[in-house]
Parts: structure tokens; sequence; C-alpha cells
């Protein structure tokens, strides 16, 4: 199995499509492109299927990291303003991207209107020679979002405390 991609709901795709660009880097693989509710196409009989009827369209984007895994972001023409996290949900909260910019890319998710949500944190402090840290961030809509700055099995390859 294959990580492929995430699909974020965003309030401004312009404005996503910039973030997750130039503050995280990611490429533009499909710009913002509107979809209108319709059942003449192939693609307008997937949306009504997976939006259901009356979602009035909306405009979707699709990027992609540096390793190929896609990020496809919504913007409903219905919906609430900004995300609210709520840990006492069932589901999916968060994504994680990792960078050798760790620094740069947290003081470019604040220039581009994103949040800082927490100190940096490494998993070893107790150990010079492991070096993986991590924050949460937020994009401008809410999203949460981890960062990392070693691979998945390089941060947890041993235990930690």
């Amino acid at each position: 199995m294959k990580m492929n991609h995430v699909g974020l709901m965003v309030g401004d795709m312009d404005k996503a499509v910039e973030f997750y660009t130039k503050a995280l880097g990611l490429k533009i693989v499909m710009g913002n492109t509107k979809v209108k509710e319709e059942r003449e196409t192939a693609i307008g009989r997937m949306c009504v299927a997976v939006f259901g009827e009356g979602f009035k369209g909306f405009n979707i984007a699709h990027l992609v990291t540096t390793d190929g895994i896609g990020v496809e972001m919504f913007e409903m023409k219905e919906r609430q303003e900004r995300h609210e996290v709520d840990f006492t949900r069932l589901g999916i909260f968060h994504f994680c991207l990792q960078t050798d910019d760790f620094e740069g890319a947290i003081a470019r998710t604040e220039q581009y209107g994103g949040k800082v949500r927490m100190d940096i944190m490494r998993y070893h402090p107790e150990d010079d020679s492991k070096q993986a840290k991590m924050v949460y961030l937020e994009d401008p809509f809410g999203n949460l979002f981890e960062l990392y700055s070693h691979s998945y099995e390089e941060t947890y390859a041993s235990d930690y405390e």
C-alpha cells in the first residue's frame, strides 16, 4: 500500500495554493478549477455521489509534494469559514510533512497566514545523536498539520519517552 493523496477543505483557493506552494514548497499539478453540480460527465456524476445532491459546486486544485504525494484542495461554495479541530471526534485530525528546512518552513507558515501551535519538540532530547524534531502547525484555514525534520522511520526507529 502507498499513500497517494490527502484532501483538504479550504476557505480561499487562491490563498491556499499560495500557502502550500510558497510556504511549504508543493508543486501545482492542476491549478484552481471550477466544478459545478451536473450529471453529464463522469466527474460530475462522481461529485454528486461523493457530496450529494445540491452541493452547489466548488473550486478544486491539485498539488504534489517532492516525493509525489498529492494534496487535493476543495473550496466549497457553501462552507464554514474555518476548520475547528475537535480532538473528541473520531477521524483524521492532521497530516504530516517532512522537510530539510525545518525552521524556514515554520517561518514561511507564519508569513503566509498559518499558525504555530506549539514549541518545537525533540523526540530524544537526552541523545544528541538523535536530532528528530517536530511541531504542529495550522494552515490559514485551521487545517492542522505536523512538520518533521526526519523521516517517519528515523523518528520512531527506537523507543522514546
